[in-house]
């Protein structure tokens, strides 16, 4: 039966949880946009770091006049300039660099080196730092002076891999990651990741990953935040470095083809609309399950976890009758006949309209359809 549930916004009913600090308000107003009811709980933040380091940094820079220069981000170029400019040292490491041949992690650094008037060479073959050594390295760099931007974090993979090529590396690290401050919002959002009352966990950033299990297991969530993201709550990165820490602790997450803000929402929008919402026309009104919340003819309630379940089993024999055995088994914590029984109650409780979940005597339970 074709459902006529009325058009609503695309994420009505989904929760999702952001783990970003930088440019969080962007991606809270797009999920809002759509409808969705955002957790908000940044895992790590950016640091300014060590300006003195920093300074320190530009200046061996410039004094080495580098042969190749590899630019991991579009912040940290913009970064760099304007301690430099502080400094009185940004048309100096402007002259030194424009010697050099750049390299780029993604376009995004791109962009911010031409704003400061210089060109690249090229990219590698993915957005990811290990692709662009495997692109420098592909020509000899035996005594070659390379200078590495480094993302938030030492990456100390593409250090040695170009050192174990001959060349001479300076680092220059223009900002950091470090723990978020506010840890009881992070403990929170793990916690809501285990009980599924979001649908969805967003991230922006391999620290921002690593940081959210580490918080997870020191509140003894690890194991349970973990296992609900290889099951019921979609986890969504914005490129494949980010995904990586998902992949090792046996997570599958969203990964957009092109790795930017609007393409990851879009992606995590669609998937959810498209595989968690079910829809259905009944006797009492047109019904549609999406994310935490039940619409019945009109009216919506939000349900818990177990309550969803068993609707949402219910709903998908599309009016057939389940008995008390086949609704229990198919339920992800199986409930025998009396406590099948309790659930029903209890849901029938909840929702905004009675009728939709009929008894069938001596048979099991139905939802009457159209």
């Amino acid at each position: 039966m074709t459902p006529t549930v009325a058009r609503v916004a695309q994420l009505a009913g989904f929760r999702v949880g952001l783990t970003n600090d930088r440019r969080a308000a962007e991606y809270i107003a797009a999920f809002e946009r759509r409808g969705a009811e955002v957790v908000h709980a940044p895992t790590i933040q950016t640091g300014t770091g060590d300006d003195g380091g920093v300074v320190a940094e530009t200046r061996a820079i410039i004094a080495a006049g580098p042969d190749i220069v590899l630019a991991n981000t579009g912040y940290g170029i913009r970064r760099w300039w304007e301690l430099a400019d502080e400094e009185g040292l940004q048309e100096d490491l402007t002259h030194a660099l424009a010697r050099s041949q750049i390299w780029v992690r993604g376009p995004k650094a791109r962009g911010a080196l031409r704003a400061v008037g210089l060109e690249d060479q090229g990219m590698g073959e993915t957005e990811t730092m290990a692709s662009l050594v495997d692109r420098v390295l592909e020509r000899t760099v035996t005594g070659a002076v390379v200078a590495v931007q480094h993302p938030g974090y030492l990456d100390e993979e593409a250090t040695q891999r170009l050192r174990a090529a001959g060349a001479t590396v300076l680092p220059i690290s223009p900002y950091r990651w470090k723990p978020h401050p506010d840890t009881a919002a992070v403990v929170r959002l793990a916690d809501a990741v285990c009980s599924r009352t979001v649908d969805a966990l967003t991230f922006t950033s391999a620290p921002a990953v690593e940081a959210f299990f580490a918080a997870a297991a020191r509140a003894g969530l690890g194991e349970q935040v973990q296992e609900a993201l290889r099951s019921d709550v979609v986890a969504a990165s914005v490129g494949p470095v980010t995904a990586a820490p998902l992949l090792e602790a046996g997570v599958t997450p969203l990964v957009p083809d092109r790795f930017r803000t609007g393409a990851l929402i879009k992606l995590l929008s669609d998937h959810l609309e498209s595989t968690q919402v079910l829809r259905l026309d009944t006797e009492v009104g047109p019904v549609e399950l999406r994310g935490q919340q039940i619409q019945v003819d009109g009216r919506y309630v939000t349900l818990t976890p177990h309550q969803r379940a068993l609707v949402r089993v219910l709903i998908e024999a599309d009016g057939r009758t389940l008995s008390r055995a086949e609704i229990g088994a198919a339920l992800p914590e199986p409930l025998d006949a009396p406590a099948v029984d309790m659930a029903v109650s209890r849901v029938r409780r909840a929702l905004p309209t009675p009728g939709l979940v009929r008894t069938v005597v001596k048979r099991g339970y139905r939802i009457p359809v159209l």
